[in-house]
């Protein structure tokens, strides 16, 4: 038996998000019925990230058993022809028979987009419209205050079921991109909304809503009340998973 590693895209606005729904439409969903297909056998992928419905990535992962004899390398080209256009494998590899996407990643790189200025009809889809002007070297004070090991609860979701709260950041930082402001976080592993919590808090820090400094105030708080809102998810997309 071999273990075929996936690295997928998708714009995740039409899917209720990465896992398997019986009675909805989600990525999990549409790579299964696609390798299905193409193998003639029963395929079930075990998937790296579950990110929400509406949430984007460029560099989930996913990996699948096979007896397949198609190289490791080609099943990107093969699978990809019966694969909706919203989503795409960008490569495909063979690893180690017990490579595991969630348990063996080293770090994830989440990007969060927020529009300010003029918005066009396509930005409603890729990004959180702001109305308030951002002052991007406040959000990256605020940022800086994330790096590093820390409980993250102040940034957790109800509904959450990770055992602890403590993860480790290790780079966060926030540019402006013409109309867009973009945050980056890169960490060995994120809680149930956490980027977006993060976001909608950095967006008060920009809007001068709370001072900079606040942020370590708010991460040592470790209660969800006390950060900002959560980002709708539209602006999330999940940039890369280094192994």
């Amino acid at each position: 038996m071999r273990r075929i590693k996936l690295v997928i895209a998708y714009d995740g606005t039409n899917f209720h998000g990465w896992q398997y729904q019986p009675d909805a439409r989600t990525v999990e969903g549409e790579l299964n019925a696609a390798l299905t297909g193409f193998l003639k056998t029963t395929i079930q992928v075990i998937g790296a990230s579950r990110t929400d419905a509406g949430v984007h990535a460029c560099g989930n992962v996913a990996v699948f058993d096979t007896e397949s004899t198609v190289p490791g390398d080609r099943f990107g080209f093969a699978v990809n022809r019966n694969l909706p256009e919203d989503m795409k494998i960008v490569s495909s590899e063979e690893v180690a028979p017990d490579f595991h996407p969630r348990y063996d990643s080293h770090h994830k790189t989440y990007e969060y987009h927020m529009i300010t200025g003029e918005i066009f009809p396509t930005d409603r889809l890729y990004a959180w419209y702001v109305w308030e002007e951002l002052d991007v070297d406040k959000m990256n004070e605020a940022a800086a205050y994330l790096v590093g090991k820390h409980d993250f609860s102040s940034f957790r979701a109800a509904g959450c079921v990770a055992k602890d709260s403590i993860r480790t950041i290790f780079d966060a930082n926030v540019r402006r991109d013409g109309r867009q402001v973009i945050i980056s976080v890169t960490g060995d592993g994120f809680l149930y909304n956490m980027v977006r919590i993060i976001a909608g808090t950095l967006r008060n820090v920009g809007a001068g809503r709370i001072a900079p400094e606040k942020m370590k105030d708010i991460i040592e708080a470790a209660d969800r009340k006390e950060a900002g809102p959560t980002a709708p998810p539209q602006g999330l997309f999940l940039k890369e998973i280094v192994y």
